[in-house]
């Protein structure tokens, strides 16, 4: 038994003849936010699937806080909490009474709506009807519904895509908060700058295999590109000359871009996530 609070091995799950994941494996610790990365189709969404029990593996196996899955799903899915990209909300009812009855299915009593509500910005909204919400509003409330039962473990489904600036910042502020409170979160996204920004370590997936699990800043170190970025008047142009701090007479390169008096502007450029993705994958992230 392992004494992560997720653990999965050797995890597979087809549609049909297509491989939707391929033997994956990797842990979470209580406590740490592990991002998930990969494009559309990479094999994400139906990983979270089986591990919150919706989808059963072909191969492989899950633990979920020392306890299997699908085996004891029933008591792990009391002590998880989910936030998918469908929607799962009763429109016709408010904030509030979502919420009173997903407690109540937790058997929670005395359940502070209020003060789940306050938590994504929706207390003075607690009343109004889910149909008259926007999109950003439903998403904060499908957070504030998957902390009813203070989980042990969070499952995370692209939380932020496609939301306003102002809604996305509410709900990381949201999960680094319960990361911070013990929780174990598992954060599928395919925006690398949230992942980087949030996450303790990453992990890629791409066709449905796993590529590399380290923290973002070693897989930046060893495998990115580092740059600087030099802009110059030429005449009446302005021209940008891109060196590549990795590559041999990069020195050389530098000094000659930056003499003279026509030097406007040096930036440095470190490596990101979507750098290492591409050098795993042969491709970048869209579609």
């Amino acid at each position: 038994m392992s004494s992560a609070a997720i653990a999965v091995t050797d995890l597979s799950f087809s549609y049909g003849d297509d491989k939707a994941v391929d033997a994956v494996s990797f842990e979470v610790q209580s406590g740490e936010i592990l991002g998930f990365l990969g494009p559309n189709g990479a094999g994400k969404s139906t990983t979270i699937k089986m591990l919150t029990g919706q989808l059963p593996p072909d191969n492989g196996s899950i633990e979920i806080l020392g306890l299997p899955m699908p085996g004891r799903r029933e008591e792990i899915q009391g002590r998880i909490g989910v936030c998918f990209e469908e929607k799962n909300l009763y429109t016709a009812m408010s904030a509030e009474e979502n919420l009173r009855f997903f407690g109540s299915l937790y058997g929670i009593d005395g359940l502070d709506v209020v003060g789940l509500l306050e938590r994504v910005g929706l207390a003075d909204r607690r009343k109004d009807r889910v149909a008259d919400y926007s999109k950003g509003m439903r998403q904060r409330l499908m957070m504030a519904r998957a902390l009813v039962n203070t989980p042990d473990v969070l499952f995370l489904d692209e939380p932020t895509d496609g939301l306003d600036p102002v809604s996305a910042r509410a709900i990381r502020a949201m999960i680094e908060a319960e990361a911070a409170r013990g929780a174990a979160v598992l954060l599928t996204t395919h925006d690398m700058n949230e992942a980087d920004s949030l996450s303790d370590r990453v992990a890629f997936i791409n066709s449905g295999e796993i590529l590399a699990v380290d923290a973002p800043e070693a897989l930046k170190l060893e495998l990115g590109k580092r740059r600087v970025k030099i802009r110059h008047r030429v005449g009446g142009e302005i021209r940008e000359v891109i060196v590549e701090l990795d590559q041999e007479g990069a020195e050389d390169r530098v000094r000659e871009a930056v003499a003279g008096d026509d030097l406007l502007t040096i930036h440095t450029e470190e490596a990101t996530l979507e750098d290492v993705f591409v050098t795993f994958a042969g491709r970048r992230l869209e579609g």
